[in-house]
């Protein structure tokens, strides 16, 4: 073991291969915390109790009317290590009953340090302080007979150890403690597990241990691949947001550190793959949640077609994952759910439609809200493809048919000083309303004047008849659209995951471009739903930095963007855009009869 003071390496096996393994030291939890007040600080996330660590206090009270927290519990894993659970129970039980598990490191007992919760996009004191960050209230929970766990994982608070972020460790953590929990004379012997976004992420490792007392789990929005979905989208570094996740971690410790991990292993090994849950092994029931707006959508997807389970629903939104999280609707939507496969009440919950869908329009307009379907993708899906035309640059579009004129169009790489993000946009009008459900794939074919490298960002947007942009809303903020990234570097695919809709970089090597060298990139572009009018155009906004400004959250990309990126389009070079199209099911239905279904009503064919 190496040690600096401030980080601390160990030699540890992922996936069979031994590594390297580096951890920041955690800052330590401070007992004399009465008076701070969270919803103070300048920093959003602490407002939202991020990493708060009050002094431990291992005693039994009544937290709130009707509801007793047994407060520091002690929990000793199969290795040994001693970790720390609240647990809140309805008071004066009269019977066993189940438990619903908020697994992570940010904190069981954030709500000590505030006034009140500041969660973006909630109204103040819709959650309960007795909440865990990104997880179900005890205070909603228990008066409808319901147990809640708030964990401290390995490494956090004051539970020992070093916190292990999506690894193996904590995935045999998680079902050790699952199965001690299953044993306690006030439990029924059923657990579920619950929470968005990183409370979500690590129930799919957890969940493919299979505990056998693990009966449901609830992922609401779950990045599920840490390499692929944000630390290397597309292959473009993005590691400040990971940087600022781990400062907030409080514990005795030391913190798995991805982003000094990704600075010393920038390609896949085993340290990577390790945090990748085996979905196939996953059987139970699963309700996924997946927001069209944030970047946990392709994990939420990629996770529920995966996993096995026959019992597993989809609810894709347009909303941020906090107030979709603690909507009232959807709270009962849980609840129904839970009730079905943790009480084993019989209330129709088979019946809710696999997947539901939210089709959006244009600002916080949606075409359709929660539409049933039986899949996804959809398997009415008919994939078409539209092609680049860069011949005239005044109008840069999209065709039905290959472009046989060779032509270019380039945009500068880098960001100006003043900020401004350099971009073409290609656009194309449709001749009838229009719906594009699923993935999209961007073929485009590149070249980078003065320069070996390129990063490249890609919105998929709506705009007007005349061409004007029209976003949908995400808390009351234009969101810029469907999207993929692309470091033309890291450009080879992984032909095993690769799908006919969907290319999967390999991201194993890097291969830099020579002065010249026109080569293809496969872009991905991010599931989503959404209807064009008739009239309206689509657009591909292409540039060599995200597009974005507002935004709350620390997110930023770490381009190596120098000189002028080329797209070029016709001939040999047949940059294209295959889209979902998406065909109306009572359409689809006469045309199983040999029928036709028109405005004007029907014909035969």
């Amino acid at each position: 073991m190496a040690d600096n003071g401030q980080f601390f390496t160990l030699k540890e096996v992922f996936q069979g291969e031994e590594i390297e393994a580096i951890y920041r030291v955690a800052r330590k939890p401070v007992d004399n915390q009465e008076e701070i007040d969270l919803s103070q600080a300048e920093d959003p996330m602490a407002r939202m109790g991020q990493g708060f660590c009050p002094a431990f206090n291992q005693r039994t009270y009544e937290a709130a009317p009707g509801i007793i927290c047994h407060q520091d519990v002690e929990v000793v894993l199969r290795d040994g290590c001693k970790i720390y659970t609240d647990i809140f129970l309805p008071k004066n039980l009269t019977e066993k009953i189940p438990c619903i598990v908020s697994w992570s490191w940010f904190g069981k007992r954030p709500g000590d340090g505030m006034s009140e919760w500041q969660i973006m996009g909630v109204p103040p004191h819709t959650v309960s302080k007795l909440a865990k960050f990104e997880s179900s209230d005890p205070a909603y929970w228990c008066y409808y007979g319901y147990a809640v766990a708030n964990v401290d994982v390995r490494g956090a608070g004051h539970s020992e150890g070093n916190v292990h972020m999506f690894t193996h460790q904590d995935r045999e953590d998680g079902y050790d403690f699952i199965e001690w929990l299953a044993t306690q004379d006030w439990c029924n012997g059923k657990i579920g597990m619950t929470g968005n976004s990183g409370v979500a992420m690590h129930q799919w490792g957890i969940a493919s241990e299979c505990p056998p007392h693990l009966a449901c789990i609830a992922p609401w929005e779950s990045t599920t691949d840490l390499f692929a979905d944000s630390l290397f989208e597309g292959g473009v570094p993005a590691l400040s947001f990971n940087e600022f996740i781990a400062a907030q971690v409080t514990g005795l410790g030391g913190v798995d550190d991805q982003v000094a991990m990704a600075r010393k292993y920038p390609f896949r090994n085993g340290y990577w793959n390790d945090k990748v849950a085996d979905f196939k092994k996953v059987r139970i029931p699963v309700y996924q949640t997946a927001g069209w707006s944030h970047f946990h959508l392709p994990g939420s997807i990629r996770a529920y077609v995966q996993c096995k389970s026959r019992l597993k629903w989809l609810r894709a939104h347009r909303d941020f994952e906090w107030p979709d999280t603690y909507d009232p609707q959807n709270l009962k939507d849980l609840r129904l759910f839970y009730d079905r496969y943790l009480k084993d009440i019989h209330n129709g919950w088979e019946m809710t439609p696999k997947v539901r869908l939210d089709v959006m329009d244009a600002m916080d307009h949606d075409y359709a809200v929660r539409r049933p379907e039986n899949e996804f993708p959809l398997k009415r899906t008919i994939y078409k493809k539209y092609y680049l035309d860069a011949s005239d640059p005044e109008n840069l579009t999209m065709r039905d048919e290959p472009v046989t004129v060779e032509s270019s169009v380039s945009y500068e790489g880098a960001t100006r000083e003043d900020g401004y993000i350099d971009r073409v946009e290609f656009d194309m009008t449709f001749n009838e309303d229009t719906e594009l459900t699923g993935y999209m794939w961007l073929r485009l074919w590149v070249s980078c004047e003065g320069y070996d490298d390129m990063d490249m960002f890609v919105n998929i947007q709506k705009a007007d008849s005349k061409g004007n942009w029209i976003p949908w809303l995400t808390l009351n903020e234009p969101h810029p659209g469907a999207w993929g990234k692309m470091r033309v570097s890291r450009r080879e695919l992984d032909e095993k995951k690769t799908k006919k809709y969907w290319p999967v970089q390999a991201q194993l090597r890097e291969v830099k471009l020579k002065e010249g060298e026109v080569v293809p990139v496969d872009i991905a572009i991010v599931p989503s739903s959404r209807i064009w009018h008739k009239g309206q155009k689509l657009r591909i906004q292409i540039a060599g930095n995200y597009i974005r400004e507002g935004w709350f959250e620390p997110l930023s990309w770490d381009v190596d963007n120098k000189g002028k990126h080329v797209i070029h389009t016709g001939g040999q070079y047949d940059s294209w855009i295959q889209v979902p199209y998406i065909p109306t099911k009572i359409s689809e239905q006469f045309a199983k009869l040999g029928m036709e279904f028109t405005d004007d009503g029907y014909d035969y064919r």
